[in-house]
């Protein structure tokens, strides 16, 4: 773990992120303000003024704590390959930043939660200033570039390498409590990922409380357990001059052993009642150091941290950058509600500033009722770094998916004998890996479950996906041969659902993040879908495109026993937008919903295709009778119209008999 140190920097360009930062954070306040007490409100039922007067919200003081990490970020390190995903209780800071950088429309500041507005939380589907990834605080946002980053490793091994590019998570301490993230970062597939960057908002506050105790020293060593480089931004440049004199070791441990509770309760105290506060427990050493310093003085520098100092925050990233071998971390520390009157309160999380205050606070960053929603002068120093950042990092809309040659169908998986879908979708793979335009863009996945899903075929054909060669010790002379190398084909996961999900939605965005449109197909246990239910919606929701495979799966009990029976998982594939579900009972169904899924996947209407599949052999000859009945042609359509009819009705029953 590394502590960076402050160094010197321009000040002149000290100076100007220092006004930008000060411009965005008036501006994330003042949307959230103007949503909740200025928007008219939309028209509703004579009577029922009540049953709708919602507060609209917004997040102020989360907001806040992410001002210096944003605009360093933003306007002084960011290219334009880079991809971000912000955290969710910063998305007016996102809005505001867009803004200035001239990718924002004005009329969009007005619009914060309301339909065809801004998001309340980032969205690459419905924002107007897209974000490179949805977020949302159930830790999906927070792993999502994590997964994205294994994707380019992916893409410039099997296509032209792309312009190199950095991929990085803004993150609520908080978020890391979610399950999801520690099983992403414990990922073998993911390892190495050295253009990887987490910066953790350390503001030590939930929703709900201050969190207790140090809980930040053990994030930092469980990330440092998983082989990540650690980066702790927690002093800034005040502090650390002052920990470098006589008597400064003392000052700095009786911060660094405070609880965060006493820490956040200094805050709120200003003068004279700060002093007595923050020596509570102090040794003498610590008194004898702080008589010499102001009142005035000892605010500013007891609330000096290392996640408001945009000098310090750009060498962290720097430091980042310089490590390639593994993913990085920064731990910035914060205070929640920065630069607000409500700043350290335990119950800012949604708190919104009162008319008073929003007055105070415009005269306090330097805008008057004429100016408050203006951009910078272009002239200005602060205009011109925002319109080069602008020229650099806005969004380009992709190009559309290409349209590759789907056969309607393989062909070669159906016989005389009684045959299972699994055993036919084994097949099948491994048929459409003889199209190479299609083949060159399919990649399978598994979370450790390949040989008993009927990945084994196209394993031994195509190989496992591994950054690197790796040597093969078992020899060929084997069922299955795990080769593994930069061409292979396959992503073979550690058991997590979650990261199945999580891997198929950064695969299904090849085309948008990447510019490289891949086919992904995922294989697992039907029944565990349930576990990866909502890295599933997310992928959904972010206009992904992969095809999932459940399987075995069935609604009665097997010998595999009722703990590994599907029970609700159809209705998942019923319900879900974004995604077509099926369940077939005979190969050559299978087959033609197969191609039509990867075909789809390209399509500008498409969606994702959801497959469940068992391992029950049947016969096949029903279905055969019917396409000699219908005509294959009518068939296919009929099963790709999600319905046929294996047997007629008997002509001799009524006409409103039940058919």
């Amino acid at each position: 773990m590394a502590t960076i140190a402050a160094t010197t920097h321009d000040p002149a360009l000290l100076g100007t992120l220092d006004e930008i930062q000060r411009r965005v954070l008036w501006l994330a306040v003042r949307m959230v303000d103007h949503a909740n007490r200025e928007r008219p409100p939309a028209p509703v039922p004579a009577g029922r003024e009540a049953e709708f007067a919602v507060k609209v919200g917004g997040h102020m003081a989360s907001s806040a704590s992410m001002v210096g990490i944003m605009t360093s970020l933003w306007f002084a390190h960011l290219d334009g390959a880079d991809k971000v995903a912000v955290k969710p209780h910063a998305s007016p800071v996102f809005h505001a930043i867009k803004y200035l950088q001239g990718e924002l429309h004005r009329s969009f500041l007005f619009r914060l939660r309301e339909r065809g507005g801004l998001q309340s939380y980032p969205s690459r589907t419905k924002d107007p200033d897209v974000a490179d990834f949805s977020t949302g605080s159930v830790g999906l946002g927070v792993v999502a570039p994590l997964f994205a980053a294994m994707t380019r490793r992916y893409v410039d091994a099997h296509f032209a390498a792309s312009d190199p590019a950095r991929f990085i998570a803004l993150v609520g301490d908080a978020e890391l409590d979610e399950g999801n993230v520690w099983e992403a970062i414990s990922d073998a597939a993911l390892q190495g990922l050295g253009n990887v960057m987490f910066v953790v908002d350390a503001n030590r506050q939930s929703l709900d409380r201050v969190i207790p105790g140090q809980k930040i020293k053990k994030l930092m060593e469980f990330f440092d357990g998983s082989g990540w480089h650690v980066v702790e931004a927690k002093y800034g440049s005040l502090l650390q001059a002052a920990f470098a004199r006589e008597g400064g070791d003392a000052l700095r441990r009786h911060i660094d052993e405070m609880s965060n509770e006493h820490y956040q309760s200094l805050f709120a105290l200003r003068g004279a009642d700060l002093r007595p506060a923050f020596l509570h427990d102090a040794d003498a050493a610590v008194h004898r150091f702080v008589d010499d310093i102001d009142d005035r003085e000892l605010v500013p520098l007891v609330q000096n941290l290392g996640g408001h100092d945009l000098g310090l925050l750009l060498d962290s990233y720097r430091a980042c950058d310089a490590v390639t071998d593994r993913p990085s971390v920064v731990f910035a520390y914060t205070v929640k509600g920065w630069g607000l009157p409500i700043a350290g309160d335990p119950l800012n999380h949604a708190a919104l500033l009162s008319p008073t205050q929003i007055d105070a606070l415009r005269a306090e960053l330097g805008v008057d009722d004429t100016t408050e929603w203006d951009r910078f002068p272009d002239d200005s120093p602060a205009g011109r770094v925002c319109r080069r950042a602008g020229d650099e990092v806005n969004n380009v809309p992709p190009a559309p998916r290409p349209q590759l040659p789907v056969p309607e169908r393989v062909g070669g998986a159906t016989g005389a004998k009684p045959v299972s879908t699994q055993e036919v979708f084994g097949r099948l793979l491994t048929g459409l890996g003889q199209v190479p335009e299609v083949s060159e863009r399919m990649v399978t996945l598994s979370p450790d479950v390949s040989v008993s899903t009927n990945l084994g075929g196209w394993i031994n054909k195509y190989g496992v996906f591994h950054p690197e060669e790796q040597p093969d010790h078992l020899g060929p002379d084997r069922l299955l041969r795990w080769q593994q190398g930069p061409t292979g084909r396959h992503i073979e996961l550690g058991i997590s659902e979650m990261n199945l999900f999580l891997a198929l939605h950064a695969l299904g965005l090849g085309q948008e993040l990447h510019g490289q449109h891949l086919i992904p197909i995922g294989t697992v246990y039907d029944p565990f879908v349930c576990r990866g239910l909502d890295a599933l919606i997310y992928g959904l929701y972010n206009g992904a495109r992969f095809v999932v495979v459940g399987t075995p799966a069935g609604v009665t009990l097997a010998p595999e026993g009722g703990a590994h029976q599907s029970t609700i998982t159809p209705s998942i594939g019923l319900e879900l937008p974004g995604l077509s579900y099926a369940e077939p009972c005979y190969a050559l169904a299978l087959d033609w919903l197969l191609c039509d899924g990867v075909r789809r996947l390209g399509d500008p209407d498409g969606d994702s295709l959801y497959l469940r599949l068992s391992t029950r052999p049947v016969d096949q000859r029903p279905f055969a009778d019917a396409a000699a009945r219908l005509g294959e042609d009518e068939l296919r359509r009929q099963v790709l119209a999600g319905g046929y009819r294996l047997v007629e009705p008997d002509p001799s029953l009524p006409a409103d008999a039940p058919r």
